[in-house]
């Protein structure tokens, strides 16, 4: 059992989009279920690593945990309260426990500030009683540690690399002293060097500030090489989670093991030997999802009663299934 510190739990969290005019031509709304019933816990300076394929439900569930977003179901809780009752004001101010980091560094910052100023901008909203010579001796310090140059602090965000950019969002995550941060997908834009740099560097300062962590990313190399526990998704739904070994070296859900096959190898050799499990055809609609296990109409091991009947649960923290047909 974890004895560190639980921060963030969720139960049956759900997001779902109506889509749609719910008179036109006597057509009813329909809903996107993009993310469908999650249960997660993230503990301080542990790392949760979410993986699945593009659309099934990441990005929104990144989204939701923070409450960029507003769940339509389920439970959230931050530090054991009732994080879906605070109010505006209240959340504004918890905000500097919980940052995120985006996928395109680029985009999330503005273009027309500075990078010191873009890094500054959270200590203006969250320490106002800061004065500007503090607030800049702090946006030096953090540029340091993320590894820029405090000489480039007046230049601006086109003007620097997508690496570079990368390490300002990261400076601007880090300004608050946060208790988590969530990473979304935030090296699937970079260079491959420039990807262990940035792995590296969130390592790095983790550890040194007792961080959380929620990874998002499709690479499963990178979920192994930093995560402590991981979660596997499809279609808004769970299919398999526990620690990083159970889920890599012991995995037992037909996804997860579709996904892990897909993993280049480095050694040609085994490479050409390992046998790869192709999923077939596509990924199903959020709109008008499979019933049952909504996983069934791509499953090379789906039986009659997966139709009917919604995945069973089996197994415990350290590794947990979701599947009719495999038990742990």
């Amino acid at each position: 059992m974890n004895s560190a510190k639980l921060l963030l739990k969720a139960r049956d969290l759900k997001v779902h989009f109506p889509v749609g005019n719910s008179w036109l031509f006597g057509q009813p709304k329909q809903l996107v279920k993009a993310v469908d019933g999650i249960d997660l816990e993230v503990y301080q300076g542990e790392t949760l690593g979410v993986v699945g394929e593009s659309g099934c439900g990441k990005s929104t569930l990144a989204r939701a945990l923070l409450r960029l977003i507003e769940p339509t179901g389920g439970t959230l809780q931050w530090c054991g309260e009732d994080m879906l009752a605070f109010s505006r004001k209240q959340l504004i101010a918890q905000r500097r426990n919980f940052q995120m980091i985006f996928q395109d560094p680029a985009a999330c910052l503005n273009p027309r500030m500075t990078v010191a100023e873009c890094i500054a901008e959270p200590l203006y909203t969250h320490e106002a009683q800061l004065s500007r010579k503090e607030i800049e001796a702090q946006v030096i310090q953090m540029m340091n540690r993320v590894g820029l140059s405090a000489s480039h602090r007046n230049r601006y965000p086109h003007e620097f690399s997508g690496g570079q950019c990368q390490r300002v969002g990261i400076a601007r995550a880090l300004i608050l002293k946060p208790q988590l941060i969530i990473c979304d997908e935030p090296v699937s834009a970079l260079d491959v060097s420039i990807q262990a740099q940035v792995i590296n560097l969130l390592k790095d300062v983790q550890r040194e500030m007792n961080l959380a962590l929620v990874m998002i990313a499709h690479d499963l190399s990178v979920v192994r090489h930093i995560s402590d526990r991981v979660m596997v998704m499809y279609l808004g739904k769970q299919m398999e989670s526990g620690t990083y070994q159970a889920v890599f070296d012991q995995a037992t859900h037909p996804y997860t093991k579709a996904l892990l096959s897909a993993v280049p190898i480095a050694d040609p050799v085994a490479s050409r030997n390992r046998k790869v499990q192709l999923l077939l055809g596509d990924l199903p609609s959020p709109m008008n999802p499979p019933s049952g296990c909504v996983f069934r109409t791509r499953c090379p091991e789906v039986s009659e009663h997966c139709a009917n009947i919604d995945p069973q649960f089996s197994g415990d923290i350290s590794h947990q299934i979701f599947c009719n047909n495999v038990q742990l």
